[in-house]
């Protein structure tokens, strides 16, 4: 048990720094400008209800996180 949890969490620290250095070429493809998207401004204040980009990075996370699961429990 304890080795598989020093597994992930060493996986998910590799996967949080790789996602740190892709940053840049993340906001290029767009991220939080999808249609889905909903930005509200008015006086002062303004809104962002990333729908969309929410849906994408659940479907990537939840691909990338049974992968390793699936890995780990080889």
């Amino acid at each position: 048990m304890q080795d598989s949890v020093s597994k992930f969490l060493v996986i998910l620290g590799l996967v949080l720094v790789a996602l740190g250095l892709l940053w840049p070429l993340v906001k290029k493809l767009g991220l939080g400008r999808l249609p889905g998207d909903i930005h509200l401004t008015a006086d002062g204040w303004s809104a962002h209800l990333l729908l969309g980009t929410s849906i994408i990075l659940s479907i990537v996370l939840t691909l990338l996180l049974n992968l390793i699961f699936w890995w780990m429990n080889k």
